[in-house]
């Protein structure tokens, strides 16, 4: 199985980075964290442009193992990386075909695997091809510089925080073309990011950072639903849940989708009937009732269990509520809301989610809209 390998340790006064991780050779790998744990050291690191100690791999092609010796370390330059940072850092007196070119000639004709053509598809730039980085809107830069990324052929693409700079309306225009990216590039992704949205939406494989360490690492949607990280307690702690399109009825601007076999209705989506999606649901946005009520606003009233509840904080506390076995919502309640209704591990109860509260975060072309 491909696997990029990470065991580093770097260290400066106030910080020190110490992770082993173990990453799939294929989608999507987001390190998750606040600002300060680490994210973008450990990135530059597996770039080669921090030498922290240790040992870094990708599918077994060695790229530095300090137990050889310093001489064991393959420069920047040399490694087969594509890396886009923060700001697009286009050159300024070059079209947007010259900057694809610059990329595109940093590899041999013979060692090129993306063309021109697929790039510029991929990434809905055809009509920007004349001009200067100046005449781009922040949205159209960043799509650029990730295409000039992968003219560069590479068997890894590094992304830091591609979208931060941007605005809202911008960022959710570029959103879809990196999802597209991750279907049809076939290229593995390290996506560096403090977003919770951005890491719902496209991880495949989640690695929550804090101060230096890997608290967690492993496939996303499991990862995201577990109550002993501190991800289950932040304000915007969610759950990410795994549905089928169904149908839809746009004179009411919904659709329908299944989730572990129960429908749920979420804001009309872009998916065709049949169609994988994802759905995030955050746990402030769940609430929890002994019996299903039948004279409720709320559209989705979801049989489940309650898997486990966690909670440090004096006036809430969080839920973990199984659907299925593999599908979990977060629900966040009050404690009061928790003794007066006798909740406790193992009750059976029914989980309310407003369709307004539900993103539709995943799919072929997989546009997120907020539900209705």
């Amino acid at each position: 199985m491909s696997q990029i390998q990470a065991d580093l340790q770097l260290s400066y006064p106030g910080f020190a980075l110490d992770v082993s991780l173990r990453l799939p050779g294929a989608g999507v790998s987001v390190l998750l964290g606040p600002s300060g744990c680490g994210k973008t050291t450990l990135l530059r690191a597996l770039a080669g442009l921090e030498h922290a100690r240790g040992r870094v791999a990708l599918n077994g092609d060695v790229w530095q193992d300090d137990a050889v010796g310093r001489h064991a370390f393959v420069k920047p330059h040399q490694r087969p990386i594509g890396y886009v940072f923060q700001e697009a850092s286009l050159f300024p007196h070059l079209s947007v075909q010259g900057n694809l070119d610059y990329g595109r000639r940093r590899v041999r004709r013979d060692q090129q695997r993306v063309s021109m053509e697929e790039a510029v598809a991929l990434l809905g730039i055809g009509h920007l091809m004349a001009r200067k980085p100046d005449r781009l809107s922040g949205g159209e830069r960043q799509r650029v510089a990730i295409a000039r990324a992968l003219l560069t052929s590479p068997r890894l693409l590094l992304m830091d925080e591609p979208l931060s700079a941007l605005d809202t309306a911008r960022k959710a225009e570029v959103l879809p073309y990196l999802e597209r990216l991750n279907k049809q590039a076939g290229v593995p992704v390290v996506y560096v990011t403090h977003a919770h949205d951005e890491a719902a939406r496209l991880a495949d494989h989640l690695v929550l950072m804090e101060s230096g360490r890997v608290l967690a690492s492993g496939p996303a949607v499991p990862t995201f639903a577990r109550l002993d990280l501190p991800l289950s307690q932040w304000d915007d702690a969610a759950a990410i849940v795994s549905a089928t399109v169904a149908t839809h009825e746009p004179q009411q601007g919904l659709s329908r989708l299944l989730v572990a076999g129960y429908p749920m209705w979420i804001g009309l989506c872009d998916g065709v009937p049949g169609q994988p999606v994802r759905v995030r649901v955050l746990a402030r946005d769940v609430s929890v009732s002994l019996t299903q009520a039948t004279d409720s606003s709320i559209l989705n009233i979801l049989p489940a269990r309650i898997d486990d509840i966690r909670g440090d904080s004096v006036d809430s506390v969080t839920l973990r509520l199984a659907l299925a076995q593999d599908t979990h919502l977060l629900a966040r309640i009050t404690r009061r809301s928790r003794e007066q209704l006798g909740l406790s591990t193992g009750m059976r109860v029914f989980a309310q989610v407003k369709g307004a509260a539900l993103l539709s975060q995943a799919g072929a072309g997989r546009g997120a809209r907020p539900g209705v």
